[in-house]
C-alpha cells in the first residue's frame, strides 16, 4: 500500500525542548491512522509538521512524494481540524465556510446543506465565540467535511462532544474513507478511544515514534491463552515459546504469548491440558504487554 503522507527524520526544537527528535511516519493511502502517545509525546508538533504550520529543523514531509512544507497545492489537498479550533473574531459557522470555500476549490455548498441536519445543535448565523467548546468542534467537522480534502488531520477531534455526536462525527468520517479514500490521521492520547475507528496505529513518546503497525499485524503477533492441565500437573511451557506474561486464577493458567491463536494452540497441545482456548486481545493489552507499559509512556495512554 502506497504512502500517502510520509514524514522522515522531522527535528523540531523549542528553545532547548526537542519536540520532535527524528521522528518518522508513513500513513498509506486510504488508512485511518491513529497516532497515540502521552501528553507531550510531540503529537501536536507533528501534526502542525504535516500541516505545513511549522518548518521542521530538519527532515521533511511528503505528500504522494512532494514536499508539503511552502507548497499551496499540497496545502489545498489537506486539512486540519486542531485541538481548539481556529475562528474570525465574530464569525459564524457559515462566515468560516465562506472563508475555506475561499481556500479550497472543492467546496462542496451542496453537501454544506445537507450536513446542517447532522449538526443540528449548531446554528451557522451564530458567532462561534458564542458556542460550546462541543458546538465549535461540531461547527469544524461541518465545515471540513465540505473541503473534500485527500488528507484529514485531526488533533484530539472528539474532546468535548456528546456520545451520540461522537459516533455521528466517525460515522460521517468513516462513509467519506469508504467513498472517496479521503486519509485519516487521528491524534490522541486515549487508545481506547482509537481501537474501533483505526486500520493503522502509531506510538509517539519523547519525540520519536516508537512503533507503527496496521491494527491486524498489532493484534495478530499477541495471543492470550487459557489452559487447564489436570490436577496437580503443570508441566514445562514449550521452548522458544515468546512468553510475555503469565498469571493464574484457580486451575486456570491465562498465558500472553507471541504468535497468532492456531500456531500458539498447536504448540501447547504437546502440554496435554484439559482445556485450552485462544482469546483475542485487545489493542490496550496488545501495547501494555509488547511495550513494557511505563517503560515507554503506554500507561498514560491507557488512562
Amino acid at each position: 500500500m502506497l504512502d500517502r503522507i510520509k514524514a522522515e527524520g522531522l527535528v523540531k526544537t523549542f528553545d532547548e525542548v526537542h519536540a520532535l527528535d527524528g521522528a518518522a511516519l508513513h500513513v498509506p493511502q486510504g488508512a485511518v491512522y491513529g497516532l497515540v502517545g502521552p501528553n507531550g509525546a510531540g503529537k501536536s508538533t507533528m501534526i502542525r509538521c504535516l500541516t505545513g504550520a511549522y518548518r521542521p529543523d530538519s527532515g521533511q514531509v511528503l505528500l504522494d512524494e512532494a514536499p508539503v512544507y511552502e507548497n499551496p497545492s499540497a496545502k489545498r489537498r489537506i486539512c486540519c481540524i486542531p485541538d481548539d479550533p481556529y475562528y474570525l473574531p465574530q464569525a459564524s459557522t457559515r462566515d468560516m465556510a465562506k472563508v475555506y470555500a475561499g481556500l479550497y476549490p472543492g467546496f462542496d455548498w451542496d453537501r454544506y446543506g445537507k450536513l446542517a441536519a447532522a449538526f443540528g445543535q449548531v446554528s451557522d448565523k451564530v458567532g462561534l465565540r458564542k458556542l460550546s467548546r462541543g458546538m465549535q468542534k461540531q461547527a469544524a467537522f461541518w465545515v471540513a467535511l465540505c473541503c473534500h480534502p485527500e488528507v484529514l488531520l485531526l488533533d484530539e477531534p472528539v474532546d468535548g462532544l456528546d456520545p451520540v455526536m461522537r459516533r455521528q462525527v466517525w460515522s460521517l468520517l468513516l462513509e467519506d474513507v469508504a467513498q472517496n479514500g479521503l486519509t485519516v490521521l487521528v491524534s490522541s492520547h486515549n487508545l481506547r478511544e482509537l481501537e474501533d475507528v483505526c486500520d493503522h496505529v502509531g506510538v509517539m513518546h519523547k519525540g520519536k515514534i516508537l512503533l507503527e503497525k496496521s491494527l491486524l499485524d498489532l493484534q495478530g503477533g499477541v495471543t492470550k491463552l487459557q489452559i487447564v492441565w489436570p490436577e496437580g500437573q503443570e508441566p514445562e511451557l514449550p521452548q522458544g515459546i515468546g512468553l510475555l506474561h503469565r498469571s493464574q486464577m484457580g486451575r486456570v493458567h491465562t498465558l500472553i504469548v507471541r504468535g497468532g491463536p492456531e500456531a500458539v494452540l498447536a504448540r501447547f497441545a504437546d502440554t496435554n491440558p484439559l482445556f485450552s482456548d485462544a482469546l483475542p486481545l485487545s489493542l490496550e493489552e496488545v501495547f501494555i504487554y509488547e511495550m513494557g507499559g511505563e517503560d515507554y509512556g503506554v500507561q498514560e495512554i491507557l488512562l
